[in-house]
């Protein structure tokens, strides 16, 4: 199952059980899979959930028009040679980690950091080596000059395309966990024409379609009167 429509662990678990639930109603998985376990679904409902989905979900192809009008609304995104010196502090997300507290230890960092007026011992540098996950604490949280295609997509996403320096007013979220972000310096690139980037645009436009779709799928079925499959 695609989770870009699950914001946390909890309504991922709830939405996975519903979708099995479903899978089960429409003769798709044996009513005698097992619930999950630990947030870890069976496989063979992992793949009823999946034809499911590739049934009940469907996504249609996004316009020229709507391409263009997101070329035209997220030019900044869509350049070649953008760069940035960053660096980061990690605050990790781990198998079995309080996910509660680790926000608040990111958000307290992060409150600590951009009150920091930047004269005496470099704040930022000393909270890397003390709390950072990534091997870049020892060096202050250093990461260099990047590109977004050196970043995972979602971290990318909220660095790049944006004209901030300094640190940036928000957790930034990637499948590593929670990033307190300073931008050191930017080099901003060439903008790209729209048939250069048409093909991810549409990937783009296809994918938010489907998590749309996947996320009024599953309030359906939460909504249903009819009980679950016990």
């Amino acid at each position: 199952m695609d989770t870009t429509a699950v914001d946390n662990s909890a309504d991922f678990d709830a939405a996975t059980e519903l979708l099995r639930q479903a899978a089960i109603r429409e003769g798709l998985l044996d009513a005698a899979d097992p619930a999950a376990a630990e947030g870890v679904i069976s496989a063979a409902a992992s793949q009823a959930i999946e034809a499911l989905l590739e049934r009940e979900i469907r996504v249609p192809e996004p316009s020229e028009e709507a391409c263009r009008r997101h070329h035209a609304a997220h030019a900044a995104q869509y350049t070649r040679g953008e760069r940035a010196a960053l660096r980061h502090v990690l605050f990790a997300v781990t198998p079995g980690v309080d996910v509660v507290a680790l926000r608040k230890r990111a958000e307290a960092c992060l409150l600590d950091v951009r009150c920091h007026d930047g004269t005496g011992a470099d704040r930022f540098a000393a909270a890397a080596r003390e709390l950072s996950n990534c091997p870049s604490g020892a060096n202050g949280g250093d990461l260099g000059w990047l590109a977004a295609s050196d970043c995972a997509p979602e971290f990318a996403r909220e660095v790049f395309g944006h004209a901030e320096v300094g640190v940036l007013p928000r957790l930034v979220h990637s499948r590593f966990g929670l990033h307190v972000v300073e931008v050191l310096q930017r080099e901003s690139g060439e903008a790209l024409p729209f048939e250069a980037v048409r093909g991810a645009i549409e990937a783009t436009l296809r994918q938010q379609s489907y998590a749309t779709a996947l996320r009024q799928y599953v309030q359906l079925l939460g909504g249903a009167e009819s009980p679950l499959v016990q």
